[in-house]
C-alpha cells in the first residue's frame, strides 16, 4: 500500500507539468515573406537594376515554403507599392536551410520624361516580395536613385597600338552644364583583358572645348589582347554630401593586340676614349643609358673609315659601357649604340663616336 501511494506522489507532479504545457491553439501562419532589408540600385544610362535576397523566412519566423512574384515599386515618395513598375517571376524558395540566401535581380528602364537636368531629383525604389497566394508582408528598405539626365557615349571611338602604350581617341559633343547648375561630366575608358570579365579603368578625362580628345593607356601588358569602351558620366555636387556619379552608355567595344614592334630610344651622348700611351692597347665607350622599361641592352658597332660597321659584342650589354680590347695601335676607328629590348626590338644606331689608338 505504501509502495503504491508513493508511486502516485512521483507520478502525480508529472502529470500536472505535462499538462501545463499545452497552451492555446495557435491561429495558422499566413506564410508571409520576411521583407528584404538589403535592396541595392546601380544606375547606367536609363536602365536601373535592383540586387536583393529573396527571402527565407516568414514574418512569425518560420521556413518560407513558397514565394510568389515581387513588386518592383518606384515613386518619390513610397509609403506602399501603389501601382509597381514591374513585377520579378516567383521564383523557387530558397528551401529549408534558414542561412541559404538566393540573389534576386530586376532592370527597370527609367522613363526619359522623370530624368532631368536639375541635378536634385531622386526617385525610390523599394520591392515587396509576396506568398504564393499574392499577399506580402509590405515593403524592403528603400533606396534612392539620381534622376540626373546621362549623356551619348563618345562618338568614333578608336584605340591603336604605339611604342608608349593603347592610344584611345574620340570625337567629343561638348557636353557643358546649365548655368548655376553643380554638374559637370567627364569621359571615362575601361578596359579588359580578352576573356575576362572584370574591366579596370584605364584612365578618364574631363571634358571640355575640345573636338577631339586622346588618351594614352601605358600600364598595358606587351603580346595580350585588349577590348576598350568608353562612356560619358555626369557628376552632380551636392551640399555636405558626397557628389553622385550616373554613368551613361557604353560604345561599342574595340579590341586591339598589343604587338611589341616598337623599338627603345636612341642611344645618345656616345663618347670613345683610347687607352694611354703605355698601356693596354683598349678603347673604353660610355653613353647616356635608355630609360625604357622593357630594355634587354645593347649592341655596339665598330668599323674603319670606308668600312661596313659590324657588331662587337657577344652578347647583349647590360651597362651603358664597353671596353674594346680588340684594336690596334695607329688606327682609328668609329663606333655606334643600338638599344634591344627584351622582345628583340633593336633601335637605330646613335650618332658615331670616333677615337685612334696611339
Amino acid at each position: 500500500m505504501r509502495r503504491t501511494a508513493l508511486t502516485l506522489a512521483v507520478i502525480a507532479p508529472l502529470m500536472f507539468a505535462a499538462c501545463a504545457t499545452i497552451g492555446p491553439p495557435q491561429p495558422p501562419s499566413l506564410e508571409l515573406p520576411k521583407p528584404p532589408t538589403d535592396l541595392r540600385a546601380t544606375r547606367k544610362g536609363d536602365r536601373v537594376t535592383l540586387t536583393w535576397s529573396a527571402p527565407n523566412v516568414t514574418t512569425d519566423r518560420l521556413i518560407v515554403r513558397s514565394l510568389g512574384p515581387t513588386r518592383i515599386c518606384r515613386g518619390s515618395v513610397l509609403e506602399q507599392c501603389g501601382t509597381p513598375v514591374g513585377e520579378a517571376a516567383a521564383q523557387p524558395s530558397p528551401g529549408s536551410s534558414s542561412k541559404r540566401r538566393v540573389a534576386r535581380s530586376y532592370s527597370d528602364s527609367l522613363p526619359a520624361q522623370l530624368q532631368s537636368d536639375n541635378p536634385s531629383g531622386f526617385t525610390t525604389y523599394a520591392v515587396e516580395v509576396l506568398n504564393a497566394g499574392g499577399r506580402g508582408a509590405g515593403l524592403s528598405n528603400q533606396v534612392r536613385v539620381s534622376l540626373a539626365r546621362t549623356l551619348p557615349p563618345p562618338r568614333d571611338f578608336t584605340a591603336r597600338v604605339t611604342g608608349q602604350g593603347v592610344v584611345l581617341t574620340w570625337t567629343s559633343d561638348r557636353p557643358q552644364a546649365g548655368a548655376g547648375q553643380p554638374v559637370h561630366y567627364v569621359y571615362r575608358v575601361y578596359r579588359r583583358v580578352e576573356g575576362s570579365q572584370e574591366p579596370i579603368l584605364a584612365g578618364e578625362i574631363p571634358t571640355g572645348g575640345e573636338a577631339s580628345l586622346m588618351l594614352t593607356d601605358s600600364s598595358i601588358e606587351w603580346e595580350k589582347t585588349y577590348e576598350y569602351r568608353a562612356e560619358t558620366v555626369t557628376v552632380v555636387a551636392q551640399e555636405n554630401k558626397p557628389e553622385v556619379q550616373v554613368e551613361g552608355e557604353d560604345t561599342p567595344e574595340v579590341k586591339v593586340f598589343a604587338d611589341d614592334v616598337f623599338p627603345p630610344a636612341v642611344p645618345s651622348g656616345l663618347q670613345a676614349v683610347a687607352s694611354g700611351p703605355g698601356q693596354k692597347t683598349f678603347i673604353d665607350l660610355v653613353w647616356a643609358p635608355v630609360s625604357d622599361v622593357d630594355l634587354e641592352g645593347y649592341n655596339v658597332y665598330r668599323h674603319e673609315e670606308g668600312s661596313a660597321a659590324v657588331r662587337v659584342n657577344a652578347e647583349v650589354l647590360k651597362v651603358p659601357a664597353y671596353r674594346d680590347a680588340s684594336v690596334a695601335s695607329g688606327k682609328s676607328y668609329l663606333y655606334s649604340v643600338s638599344a634591344v629590348d627584351v622582345r628583340g626590338n633593336e633601335s637605330a644606331r646613335s650618332e658615331e663616336a670616333g677615337e685612334t689608338v696611339p
